[in-house]
């Protein structure tokens, strides 16, 4: 389980593979494509003053990188029963961060369609906000985290900051149409803020991309010039139902729409991974939270 290359998948299935672990017998699971590799603990040099969430920082290959305990940082209770033969350093990269994340027990890997992932709901034991999607096994429930949120609610600074728009100064975007699927609450609403700063006010959010899907093709069997309606699409990779690079590999190989630029927008843009976006035809990649950099990307392919 240490090594995990030769597991990805190809671009555009809309299938992911998660690794599954556990916290005192709650199940979770992280992308594989976020985490770099698995170890056993390595020797962690406390912070004085730093985030509860953050147990120190450790060394690895001559990298200094921060642990998080996931106990903490989802309100797990400490006291839950844990073997400390079978704990795991869970070492990850997204978000232009690399991070190490503290578990108690790694168990396998599953691949799995995210038409098979359900939105979280407020009935399940976890705080929504922290789960982006769960998995209903049979025999049990496997709740996939936002790692992201989890770090800004570290590190703030980690976030997306709508104040870097401003120094573009005043602009006037709002006869450009662009259909946006972003399955975070809070990142849709941080999208619109800054877009609508950024002077493109006329757009259509989907949490999604098979809802951002369909409507587009309904804009088609309604007859009209797709062109006209659509000038851009901007996409998350993670999202339950339809991930990103499937929405963008949809749009390129329908002949009627292919010709709408399509920009990833996500935590997942990384040096290892920016061939998978390239492979389904994506026009450029942005790694959250880089959203300067999405608004000059847009003004360069908006149509």
């Amino acid at each position: 389980m240490e090594d995990r290359s030769g597991i990805l998948l190809e671009s555009g299935t809309n299938e992911l593979e998660i690794i599954e672990f556990e916290i005192n017998h709650h199940k979770f699971g992280i992308n594989v494509l976020k985490v770099k590799e698995i170890i056993n603990p390595l020797p962690i040099t406390p912070i004085p003053h730093a985030h509860p969430n953050i147990l120190g920082v450790m060394q690895l290959r001559g990298e200094v990188m921060p642990v998080v305990s996931l106990e903490r940082a989802l309100g797990l209770d400490p006291n839950g029963s844990k073997n400390n033969s079978y704990e795991k350093f869970l070492v990850a990269e997204f978000n232009l961060l690399k991070v190490v994340f503290h578990v108690h027990h790694v168990s396998q890997i599953h691949r799995i369609s995210w038409d098979k992932i359900e939105k979280p709901s407020e009935l399940y034991d976890v705080d929504s906000s922290q789960v982006i999607g769960v998995i209903n096994k049979s025999d049990n429930m496997i709740l996939l985290l936002d790692f992201e949120k989890i770090i800004v609610d570290i590190n703030p600074e980690a976030g997306i900051h709508v104040g870097q728009i401003k120094k573009l100064g005043k602009r006037e975007r709002s006869s450009k149409k662009i259909v946006a699927a972003e399955d975070s609450p809070l990142l849709r609403k941080l999208l619109n803020e800054t877009l609508s700063m950024a002077g493109y006010e006329n757009v259509e959010f989907f949490e999604n991309g098979i809802d951002a899907l369909s409507y587009i093709e309904s804009l088609i069997n309604e007859g009209k010039n797709i062109y006209d309606e659509v000038q851009l699409v901007i996409t998350d990779i993670e999202m339950p139902q339809m991930d990103g690079h499937h929405l963008t590999k949809r749009i390129k190989e329908n002949h009627r729409i292919s010709k709408i630029p399509v920009i990833i927008f996500s935590s997942l843009i990384t040096d290892d991974l920016r061939h998978k976006g390239q492979e389904v035809g994506a026009a450029a990649q942005v790694s959250k939270p880089e959203i300067n950099e999405l608004v000059l990307k847009i003004d360069q392919y908006i149509l």
